[in-house]
């Protein structure tokens, strides 16, 4: 079984929201062999930011769709996109 790997867009529900807060609490989601790889920020409109992550997960049917609906949960997230998914 090979690794995925993931590229998501989180939303915040405002511009006042702190993504490294978000950040700190995806990385604490505790989802076993998903590993945050890279993040960023990216400008979008009038202030408003959106958090960039890279996760590499193992090629198992639900893992990312567990992650991702745990990341939909954390305070002030208003939104979670995929934008690519690979096999590595």
């Amino acid at each position: 079984m090979g690794q995925v790997f993931m590229k998501l867009r989180v939303m915040p529900s405002d511009v006042e929201v702190s993504l490294e807060d978000v950040l700190e609490k995806i990385k604490n989601i505790g989802i076993e062999n998903v590993e945050i790889k890279d993040s960023k920020t990216q400008p979008i409109a009038f202030g408003l930011k959106a958090l960039m992550i890279v996760a590499v997960m193992p090629d198992e049917e639900g893992i990312g769709d567990k992650f991702i609906e745990n990341i939909q949960k954390i305070d002030g997230v208003e939104s979670v996109e995929i934008e690519s998914m690979e096999l590595v």
